[in-house]
């Protein structure tokens, strides 16, 4: 007869609403129904679940995961040694994570943080602190944030002046392409959005094309965003949208 919903929800740790909703987008749907036309969860079903519930701790998006698992031609051994990988990339990510809380705790012992004269020399008018709370508030939770701050607390004022260097160097570079008529589904444009998020993996934490994409969609749908990169060149902010949206796009396995 297979297993109920609440059954596998209780044993499984999840949601009943969970369930249901990886049913509903076609990432897991029980194999059987029972006489009265419930869910009925085989062990097959139990056997995926437990692959989607592993992934999904390892921080993939549940579109990421569909497509780990939906392999026909992956057996089980496959999904283990993919599942190795994983983990030891999440091992040396941790490891480095590490490393650079060994040198926020050094820099914190030896005194090193910008001065408000030293703000004022990276980041001009503009306080990096102004959204701080803002920007916890909404991401503090994730693991690119934390690596971010474990990154940036050691950063010194050469370090700031270097990362800024380098923004104000891609966007100069944007600005001169959208004077030259390119548009920004062009390979050169791509190609400076994927300079712009491999800005952000060197100096903040790791941006997939996933979280570039949603930084593009925040350059137009928040006006904040949308004023700053204007101020640079007008239209600059959508142009960015549109190519940094193209260059994950190009970033996709063909046929997906």
């Amino acid at each position: 007869m297979g297993h109920s919903v609440g059954q596998v929800a209780a044993f499984a740790g999840v949601t009943v609403r969970t369930l249901h909703h990886y049913d509903e987008i076609g990432l897991l749907s029980p194999s059987g129904r029972s006489h009265a036309g419930h869910r009925r969860y085989e062990d097959a079903d139990l056997d995926r679940l437990q692959q989607i519930l592993y992934y999904r701790e390892l921080g993939f998006p549940l579109d990421e995961i569909a497509v780990l698992i939906s392999d026909p031609e992956a057996d089980p051994m496959e999904h283990l040694r993919r599942q190795h990988s994983v983990l030891t990339e999440r091992i040396e990510r941790l490891r480095k994570m590490a490393a650079a809380v060994e040198r926020a705790m050094e820099a914190r012992k030896l005194g090193i943080n910008l001065t408000p004269e030293e703000k004022f020399e990276v980041f001009g008018d503009h306080d990096p602190e102004q959204y701080a709370e803002e920007v916890e508030q909404r991401w503090g939770r994730t693991e690119a944030y934390r690596e971010s701050q474990l990154r940036t607390a050691s950063y010194t004022k050469e370090d700031w002046l270097r990362v800024q260097a380098e923004a104000d160097d891609i966007n100069t570079r944007i600005a001169a392409l959208m004077d030259s008529g390119a548009e920004p589904m062009s390979e050169a444009a791509m190609d400076l959005a994927e300079e712009h998020r491999q800005h952000i993996c060197r100096n903040f934490y790791d941006c997939t094309h996933h979280i570039h994409s949603c930084i593009a969609e925040m350059f137009v749908n928040d006006e904040r965003f949308t004023t700053n990169i204007d101020a640079i060149k007008p239209g600059m902010a959508a142009f960015m949208r549109a190519a940094m949206l193209a260059n994950a796009a190009r970033a996709l396995p063909e046929g997906s």
